[in-house]
């Protein structure tokens, strides 16, 4: 929090300096209809209302590296001044994002990385954006971890839930998951990862055959919504919501309801609104000659049944 609160000065000072001049800076997400991203894109407009500068946001429908690149494209063809991208793979978008930067446009990347995320390093090919924003998700995996272990009484099975290899984020997040079960959890046993391409109808099924072959199963993780959700159905289908414990990682609207019916044990809410919002701060800054740092952390926020309607923590629910 510190460190935010250094920065914020920091950035205020340069748009009290900053020359009045039309900027444009376009949001690609890592799709447009997810709850995630509708409320960073809220974030993001907050600041480019504040600022003053024209602001846009334009994306997929789908998380697809193969769907986003196209309106990659079409949004470096406009040549806006700098571009905020959640990208949907650590590799396919480097080639795209360095064509944009090659010509002169600024890249920032929020929520998702390329490369490893290591950006003005001199190190790796997808080192060149100017800053991360973004959740740590290796300790919202952990923060999933602890809570998980502590709801079913540090012993038994559980597994990940997640989408695919190569998404930055979900990556991280299972990474988190089993750093901290193997540290600080020696009677838990973390089973195979299961990878559901977000689909939750798939995830559901998972679940049902990760049961099959292990019967005194007691948590999945969902590394992302779907994935959460989706276990949370075939654990609902098999009539097991008092004995498997599930932990969701994002908060949408709809997660209320799922936690108040026990669907969903404990969710692990990022704070969306904020990185659009720093995103935006930080691209204008770097833009109007401030120096801005590589990687900017934002919060978590843990919502469980017994708290979801308090109003400090229901703020942090995301805006479908």
């Amino acid at each position: 929090m510190r460190r935010l609160m250094i920065l914020l000065g920091a950035l205020t000072l340069a748009f009290a300096s900053a020359q009045d001049e039309a900027l444009e800076i376009v949001l690609v997400p890592g799709l447009t209809t997810d709850a995630f991203y509708i409320t960073m894109d809220d974030g993001a407009q907050a600041a480019a209302e504040a600022l003053g500068i024209d602001y846009a946001f334009q994306g997929a429908e789908e998380f697809n590296p193969t769907l986003q690149i196209p309106v990659l494209e079409a949004v470096i063809a406009r040549g806006p001044d700098a571009i905020l991208i959640a990208p949907t793979d650590t590799t396919q978008l480097i080639e795209p994002l360095r064509r944009a930067v090659e010509r002169g446009i600024t890249v920032l990347t929020v929520d998702t990385f390329i490369d490893d995320g290591s950006y003005q390093d001199g190190a790796g090919d997808g080192d060149f954006p100017i800053s991360y924003i973004a959740s740590d998700n290796v300790m919202g995996g952990r923060m999933a971890a602890r809570a998980m272990a502590e709801a079913i009484g540090g012993d038994g099975a559980v597994y990940v839930s997640n989408v695919r290899p190569g998404i930055s984020t979900t990556d991280q997040r299972e990474e988190g998951f089993k750093l901290e079960m193997a540290e600080n959890w020696p009677d838990i046993t973390v089973l195979d990862t299961q990878y559901n391409e977000n689909d939750a109808s798939t995830a559901a099924s998972q679940f049902q055959a990760v049961l099959a072959r292990t019967p005194d199963l007691e948590g999945v993780f969902g590394a992302n919504l779907f994935s959460a959700l989706g276990a949370a159905n075939g654990v609902d289908g098999a009539g097991m919501s008092d004995e498997v414990t599930v932990v969701a990682f994002d908060a949408p609207e709809s997660i209320v309801g799922n936690l108040e019916s026990g669907l969903v044990d404990l969710v692990i809410a990022q704070h969306p609104a904020t990185i659009g919002y720093y995103g935006v701060v930080t691209a204008y800054a770097h833009l109007t000659g401030q120096a801005v740092p590589p990687l900017i952390g934002t919060g978590f926020t843990v919502i469980t049944a017994e708290n979801v309607n308090d109003p400090d923590i229901a703020k942090f629910i995301y805006a479908d």
